[in-house]
């Protein structure tokens, strides 16, 4: 469970809620050793946040026994993940909407989606191979505020690009024109070698966006790119 992410975290409680944020709903023992303290160390503190409104424990069962008492962020806990002044960006889109119509819509999106491909591409250049260009990727989401992390496939079949947190959720919901944009960019930008599909995605009630990628000529099992014959 430890993530790069936990670097930028202050404090035993900021560090507990990025934990649950990248890591997903966890027990009191799990989030204690990914701190490296005790699971009633952070009890202790988990309870502190959940006065607080942050977090809350549900019961759950997890294979057998009794259930766990698994921690999830609350609403107001999501809400300390900032969402890019989200009243303002959700405001403009309607007020183009309604003045200007979808059509001038659709076109913002498409010169913001211009713009940030350019941005992608010059943070992609020097990355030769497959693996490295989605790793660049992921390090420039990661920087806009995405929590972005890259993963091998639990089954083997290429890459997931997971992004534990959306900046722009808001503005999203608003218009799912972004969404559809995002995806178009990863795909340009990671090339024509390579195939993005979205796996999971937070406007549809998951936790986090994640997108499956898979490279031409890669091992459907070991996620890696297979060796060229030699001639």
């Amino acid at each position: 469970m430890r993530d790069p992410s936990l670097r930028q975290a202050t404090g035993t409680a900021d560090r507990l809620l990025t934990l649950i944020k990248t890591g997903g709903p966890e027990t009191a023992a799990a989030l204690g050793r990914a701190l490296g303290t005790t699971g009633e160390n952070a009890r202790q503190q988990l309870v502190k946040l959940a006065a607080e409104g942050l977090v809350e424990a549900r019961a759950e069962i997890r294979g057998v026994g009794r259930p766990a008492q698994i921690w999830h962020l609350t609403d107001r806990g999501q809400a300390r993940f900032p969402d890019a002044h989200a009243e303002l960006t959700v405001a403009l889109i309607r007020h183009v909407r309604d003045l200007l119509g979808e059509e001038a819509l659709d076109r913002l999106i498409t010169a913001r989606e211009a713009e940030t491909r350019v941005a992608y591409d010059a943070a992609l250049a020097g990355a030769a191979d497959p693996e490295a260009r989605l790793q660049a990727l992921a390090r420039q989401r990661s920087a806009e505020g995405y929590m972005a992390e890259v993963q091998p496939a639990p089954d083997g079949d290429g890459w997931l690009l997971i992004e534990n947190h959306c900046p722009i959720c808001a503005a999203a919901t608003a218009c799912q024109g972004f969404c559809r944009a995002e995806l178009a960019v990863f795909r340009a930008v990671l090339g024509p070698g390579c195939t993005v599909t979205r796996e999971d995605h937070i406007l549809a009630g998951g936790r986090r966006c994640s997108y499956r990628v898979r490279a031409e000529g890669q091992s459907a099992h070991t996620g890696r790119t297979a060796d060229k014959p030699v001639a």
